[in-house]
C-alpha cells in the first residue's frame, strides 16, 4: 500500500500579516535571451515596523549569481528557494544577479519562451520566478527597466509604463528602458521581447492627453488586430463616460502570443493576450469569437482602475478586482449589442461553471478563507459569482448612490493595496445604507435558494408574495446565514396577457413579503427578473404558467428563463414533448429579435440537465433531449426551413442585427439536422463550402461532426486543408471533433492527441482536445470509464510539465459524487489513482484531494 501524499502547506486568510519589509523602488537590467536570461536587480528596502526579523525575497527556480547590500558582497542564504538577508539598519539597497533559463520554462510562469518571443506572465506568483523579490501583491513599488538583447531576434523590447532611452550595444545588441511611474506589484509586471510588428492608433483623453496605442503581433496577423483596436478605444471612452475613469501614462500597449496559460493579463500599460482574444476577423473568428475580443480587450483595461491603480492587499481579495472588473466588462458588452442577450450569455456561463462549482467539493466563498495554490482560486466563484454580487449591490443601491461609491472608492483607494471590506465600507459610507447582511455574500460558498409562493384572494383583488431564503451546506461551512439580495418580481394578468402594475424590487433577507393591490385577474408569478440574483428558484408554478411568461414576459431574460425551465421540466422524463414543441413554435412566430429567438429556442445543454437531477443520469438525458430535438425538428420541419431560407441570403456584416440573422439561421439548421435527412445534409455541406464567414462555416461544420453522413469526414478534411497553417481555426477544428455526441468520439480523440498539430504544451490547443473532451458529457462519461481513465493519464502527463493546466483539467472528475453508483466508483478510483502518484504537484494535489474529501 502506497503512503498517502504529504499536504502541502495551507495559506489561509486569518494568518495575513503586513510585510515586513516594502520595496519603494526597484530597477531592473535583463540581459535577454532564451537560453539563459541573466537578470540584475538593485531594490531599495525598508523595515516595515519596529522589528528584527530578516528581509526574506521570494525565489523559484533561479540560479544566484551574486548579492550585495549597500555595495558589499554577501554570502547567500537560500532556503526554500528564498533568499534570507539581515539588515542591521531600517533602509538598504539590494543588489542581486541570477540566471534563468525561459526557453525550459513550460509552466509559462516567469519569463518564458513563445513562438520566438520572450514574454512574462507574472500573476499570480511568477515574478519569483524571475528574481528575487517579496512577491505579494501588497508590496506597491516603482519600477525602472533596461532590456538587452541581440536586435535581429528581438527588435521590439517592450516592458510597463512609457519609454525612455534606446540605442545600439556592441556585437548586433541594443538596450531600451522602461519606467513606470506608478507603484505596483510585482505581478503586474512584464516584459516582451521579439520580431514584433504594430497596429497603431492614438487616442486624446477627456483631459487632453494624447495615448499612443499599439497592438503587437506578428506582422501577418495585424489585419486582424482592427477589431481589437476598435474595442480597446470604444473602452477607453466607455470609462470615462460611465465611471469617470481616464488613462494615466502617455502609451498603452498590447503583445499576443501564442502560449499563454489565461485569456489576458492587465500589466500596467503593457497588456499581454492569448491571441485567441486578439486576433479576428470574418474568415477565421466567429461572432461570439468577435464579442469575446471585445469583452476581453474591455475587462483588461478596466482593470487599469480596478486592479492596478487599487490593487489587493492579499490573494484572499482576488474578486475584489476581478468580480468589480467582470461586472464593468458586462455593463460594457451591454452597451455594444443586445442588452437581454448578454445578460443571457452571462447567466448561461454562471450556471454552467459557477453553480456545479457552488454545488460541489470545491466550493468557496467569493472570498476564499485558505488554499494551497492560489492559482486554483481564478475560478467561476471569483469572476462570474462575484460579477453578481457587484450587480446586486448596483441594484440595490441604484446608480446614482452605486457610482457615488465608485467615485469615493477610487478617491480615497487610489495607490493603495484593499480588501473588500474597503469596498464595501466605500460603499456602504457613499450610500447610508447598512450592508452588514449583504458583506456574508462574500463570505458564504454556496449557491441560495429562494423559495416563492403566490396567494391570490380574487374578492379583495389582492395578491400577497412570500419569499423564502436558504442557503445550502457545503464543504467546511455546514451551518449559513441569510444574505441580503434584492429579488425582481412582477405579476401578468392569466386573461389579459399584461403586466399588472409596476415591477418590484424586493430585499430578501430571509424571508420577505410583497403585497400587490388592484389584482383584478388571476396573476402569473415573473420572479428574479434580469437574474437579479444568482439564485435557484423553487416555486410551483405549472408547465402553462411557464408557457404563458414565455410568451408574454416583458423582461427578456425572464421570458428565455421560462422557456429554459419548461424544457427543464418537459426533459426531466419520459413523456411528450408536446407543451414544448408548441412553446418554440410560438416563439419562432412571435416577431422578436432574431437573436434574442435564436437564444429562446435552443434547449438546456446535457450538462445543464444533468445539474437539474438529484443523480445525473447520462444516457436517459442524452435520449430525452435528442428526443425533444427530433420532434421538433419534425413538427416544425416547415417553419424552420423558412427560418433557414429567409435568413439565409443576407451579405456579412458585424452587425447585431447580422449576427441576430446568422444566430437564428443556423439555430434552426441545427434542428433540421437532427435526423440527418439527406436536404437538411446537402443544405449543410453547401453552407459550409459557401460561407463568407467562419460562423456560418463553422456552425456547418459542428453539425456535421455530430451526424453520419458522408460529408461529415469531406467536412473535416476540408476544413483542416483550409486553415491548416492557423493555429487559432485549427484549435476549433480539434474541439470539435471532441464535442461530438458520435459513440466513436473517444476513438477520435485519441487519435487526434497523436496528431502531429497536437501539442499538450500549448494551453490552447490542451483546452480544444483534452479539455473539450472532458466537458462531452455523454461520452466522456460512457459506463465502461475510458473517458475517466484518459482524463487521468492526461493529467498524469501534463502535471509533470504544466501542473496549473493539468489541475484544471481534474474538474470533470471532481463531480464524482453527483452520478450513479457505476460511473461514481470509476471517477473516485481515478481521483485516487491520481492522488496515489509521487511527487504529486501542490496544483493537482489540492484539486484532487479536495474532490476525494468533498
Amino acid at each position: 500500500m502506497l503512503d498517502a501524499p504529504i499536504a502541502p502547506p495551507t495559506i489561509r486568510l486569518a494568518d495575513y500579516k503586513v510585510p515586513d519589509w516594502l520595496v519603494p523602488s526597484i530597477a531592473l537590467r535583463f540581459e535577454l535571451d532564451a537560453v539563459r536570461t541573466r537578470v540584475h536587480a538593485r531594490l531599495t528596502v525598508g523595515r516595515n515596523g519596529a522589528h528584527a526579523r530578516p528581509l526574506v525575497l521570494d525565489g523559484e527556480d533561479l540560479t544566484l549569481i551574486s548579492v550585495m547590500v549597500d555595495g558589499v558582497a554577501r554570502d547567500a542564504v537560500v532556503a526554500d528557494g528564498n533568499l534570507v538577508l539581515t539588515i542591521d539598519g531600517d533602509s538598504a539597497v539590494v543588489e542581486t544577479v541570477v540566471e534563468i533559463e525561459p526557453a525550459k520554462n513550460t509552466v509559462l510562469m516567469g519569463l518564458y519562451a513563445s513562438g520566438g518571443k520572450l514574454c512574462t506572465q507574472c500573476e499570480a506568483e511568477g515574478f519569483r520566478r524571475i528574481t528575487f523579490f517579496p512577491d505579494r501583491p501588497d508590496v506597491l513599488s516603482k519600477y525602472s527597466v533596461r532590456l538587452e538583447a541581440d536586435a535581429a531576434l528581438y527588435p521590439i523590447l517592450l516592458s510597463n509604463g512609457d519609454r525612455g532611452p534606446t540605442g545600439a550595444l556592441p556585437d548586433g545588441r541594443h538596450f531600451a528602458e522602461w519606467n513606470d511611474p506608478w507603484p505596483k506589484p510585482a505581478y503586474l509586471f512584464a516584459i516582451v521581447a521579439g520580431d514584433l510588428g504594430a497596429l497603431r492608433d492614438r487616442f486624446v483623453t477627456a483631459s487632453g492627453r494624447d495615448v499612443a496605442l499599439a497592438i503587437w503581433t506578428d506582422a501577418a496577423d495585424l489585419p486582424r488586430c482592427t477589431h481589437a483596436m476598435a474595442a480597446l478605444k470604444a473602452s477607453f471612452r466607455w470609462d470615462e463616460v460611465n465611471y469617470g475613469r481616464e488613462y494615466d501614462l502617455d502609451e498603452f500597449n498590447i503583445v499576443a502570443v501564442s502560449d499563454f496559460n489565461a485569456g489576458a493579463m492587465e500589466n500596467k500599460g503593457l497588456n499581454i493576450f492569448n491571441s485567441k482574444y486578439i486576433l479576428a476577423d470574418q474568415e477565421t473568428a466567429t461572432d461570439d469569437d468577435f464579442d469575446a475580443v471585445a469583452a476581453v480587450v474591455a475587462h483588461e483595461y478596466f482593470h487599469n482602475w480596478t486592479g492596478n491603480r487599487i490593487t489587493c492587499r492579499d490573494w484572499f481579495q482576488l474578486s475584489l478586482k476581478e468580480g468589480l472588473t467582470v461586472f464593468r466588462d458586462q455593463q460594457f458588452s451591454g452597451d455594444q449589442g443586445s442588452r437581454a442577450v448578454n445578460r443571457i450569455d452571462d447567466v448561461r456561463m454562471l450556471r454552467g461553471a459557477q453553480f456545479p462549482e457552488d454545488a460541489g467539493p470545491m466550493a468557496h466563498p467569493i472570498r476564499p478563507n485558505a488554499y494551497i495554490e492560489i492559482g486554483n482560486f481564478y475560478t467561476s466563484t471569483v469572476y462570474n459569482k462575484g460579477a453578481e454580487v457587484i450587480r446586486m449591490l448596483a441594484t440595490m443601491l441604484g446608480e446614482k448612490a452605486f457610482r457615488a461609491g465608485t467615485d469615493l472608492y477610487f478617491d480615497r483607494f487610489d495607490g493603495q493595496a484593499v480588501t473588500t471590506d474597503d469596498w464595501l465600507s466605500a460603499m456602504a459610507e457613499a450610500s447610508g445604507r447598512d450592508l452588514g447582511s449583504f458583506k456574508e455574500w462574500y463570505n458564504q460558498a454556496g449557491t441560495p435558494r429562494i423559495s416563492a409562493e403566490l396567494a391570490y384572494d380574487a374578492d379583495a383583488k389582492a395578491a400577497t408574495l412570500r419569499l423564502t431564503q436558504a442557503v445550502p451546506t457545503t464543504p467546511g461551512q455546514p451551518v449559513k446565514v441569510p444574505m441580503a439580495m434584492p429579488f425582481r418580481v412582477a405579476l401578468f394578468g392569466r386573461d389579459s396577457g399584461e403586466r399588472l402594475g409596476d415591477e418590484r424590487v424586493v430585499t430578501v433577507d430571509g424571508e420577505a413579503s410583497v403585497r400587490f393591490e388592484g389584482v383584478s385577474e388571476a396573476p402569473v408569478m415573473s420572479l428574479n427578473r434580469g437574474f437579479s440574483a444568482p439564485v435557484i428558484v423553487d416555486t410551483m408554478q405549472s408547465r402553462s404558467d411557464l408557457a404563458f411568461l414565455a410568451a408574454h414576459d416583458d423582461d427578456p431574460f425572464a421570458r428565455w428563463e421560462a422557456t429554459q425551465r419548461l424544457a427543464l421540466d418537459v426533459l426531466s422524463g419520459d413523456g411528450p414533448a408536446d407543451d414544448l414543441v408548441a412553446t418554440v413554435a410560438a416563439t419562432l412566430d412571435a416577431g422578436l429579435d432574431p437573436e434574442f429567438t435564436a437564444e429562446a429556442i435552443l434547449l438546456p445543454t446535457e450538462s445543464v440537465i444533468g445539474d437539474h437531477a438529484a443523480i445525473v443520469d447520462v444516457d436517459a438525458i442524452h435520449r430525452r433531449r435528442k428526443a425533444a430535438r427530433s420532434a421538433i425538428s419534425l413538427t416544425l420541419n416547415d417553419k424552420l426551413w423558412s427560418i433557414y431560407r429567409s435568413n439565409g441570403a443576407n451579405r456579412y456584416e458585424l452587425t447585431p442585427e447580422a449576427k441576430g440573422r446568422r444566430a437564428l439561421k443556423n439555430a434552426a439548421l441545427g434542428y433540421l439536422m437532427v435526423g440527418d435527412a439527406a436536404e437538411a445534409v446537402a443544405a449543410c455541406w453547401a453552407q459550409f463550402n459557401d460561407a463568407d464567414n467562419m460562423t456560418d462555416r463553422m456552425a456547418a461544420l459542428a453539425f456535421l461532426a455530430n451526424s453520419s453522413a458522408p460529408e461529415r469526414d469531406k467536412a473535416l478534411a476540408a476544413f483542416y486543408e483550409r486553415y491548416r497553417s492557423d493555429p487559432l481555426v485549427i484549435d476549433k477544428w480539434f474541439s470539435v471533433q471532441a464535442m461530438s455526441s458520435r459513440p466513436d468520439t473517444l476513438d477520435r480523440v485519441i487519435e487526434l492527441r497523436a496528431h502531429p498539430d497536437f501539442n499538450a504544451n500549448n494551453p490552447n490547443r490542451l483546452r480544444s482536445l483534452i479539455g473539450a473532451f472532458g466537458v462531452n458529457q455523454v461520452r466522456f462519461h460512457a459506463v465502461d470509464g475510458a473517458g475517466y481513465r484518459f482524463l487521468g493519464d492526461e493529467i498524469l502527463a501534463v502535471g509533470k510539465t504544466n501542473p496549473g493546466a493539468a489541475a484544471r483539467l481534474s474538474v470533470p472528475l471532481g463531480r464524482w459524487k453527483r452520478f450513479d453508483p457505476v460511473r461514481s466508483a470509476l471517477m473516485r478510483a481515478e481521483l485516487e489513482r491520481i492522488m496515489a502518484t509521487p511527487d504529486l504537484s501542490k496544483d493537482v494535489f489540492e484539486m484532487v484531494s479536495k474532490s476525494l474529501a468533498g
